[in-house]
């Protein structure tokens, strides 16, 4: 059954997902929006904070940052800045994901955004965890039960500031724009539509069936190749 763009999926469609890992989820979009195979996933490396933790999805919240160089604001805008991204931090649907974007190109997280302090903050306004193209720091000392995935671990902030928030973000090759369900582990993250939240358990258990399967073949003593064909040809589609 399809669903309306504009009806959000709720918490226990939302656990429901949580339920598998993010490489599942892919291959569940396959069968479900054959179109996204190729898109709406991160492409490039990200250190998992704590690899343990079971995947979170969340609602999107977006923003795009610099440390590379001081705010060319003035003190009074930095703030105010800052003071309305928390309004928009703790706005709208719940749990959320804080996708972050590193502008300072080939030097992103050159200073951390992320460390004790942020990370407290953000779990204390509703986020899962954090997926950034910059840096983290503070490990030790980050707040419980809030996961990260960064492309990169540094000591400082440097001059890090928010630019602005709310539109749309790139993180390592995974568009989001701001409300989008991302579902996200130690393997990536990916955008989930809207619309496939609530067929995508029925195809992620589907695809483990079929995998299943496959293995049961493969992890035989006896396994062969023309034995592996054959349950092959048994399947409509192997992920």
């Amino acid at each position: 059954m399809s669903r309306s763009s504009a009806e959000a999926p709720g918490l226990q469609e939302l656990a429901a997902l949580a339920a598998f890992d993010t490489s599942t989820i892919c291959n569940a979009l396959e069968v479900v929006v054959p179109e996204r195979r190729g898109t709406g996933y991160t492409t490039s490396f990200l250190t998992c904070g704590f690899p343990d933790m079971k995947p979170i999805v969340g609602f999107a919240r977006t923003a795009r940052i610099r440390a590379k160089a001081p705010p060319a604001a003035s003190a009074a805008a930095v703030r105010t800045l800052r003071h309305d991204y928390y309004r928009y931090m703790d706005a709208g649907p719940k749990p959320s994901i804080v996708i972050i974007q590193d502008l300072d190109g080939s030097e992103a997280g050159y200073g951390a955004f992320w460390g004790e302090v942020q990370s407290a903050i953000h779990r204390g306004l509703g986020a899962l965890g954090v997926i950034t193209n910059g840096s983290v720091r503070d490990i030790d000392q980050w707040a419980p039960g809030f996961q990260f995935l960064a492309a990169k671990i540094g000591p400082s902030h440097a001059y890090v500031n928010l630019v602005d928030f709310g539109g749309e973000v790139e993180v390592m090759g995974m568009a989001v724009r701001s409300g989008d369900i991302v579902h996200a582990d130690r393997h990536g993250a990916v955008v989930v539509p809207s619309s496939a939240v609530r067929d995508l358990p029925a195809a992620a258990q589907r695809v483990a069936a079929r995998e299943a399967r496959i293995l049961a073949v493969a992890r035989a003593p006896e396994c062969t190749a023309e034995r592996l064909i054959d349950v092959f040809n048994r399947e409509d589609e192997i992920h």
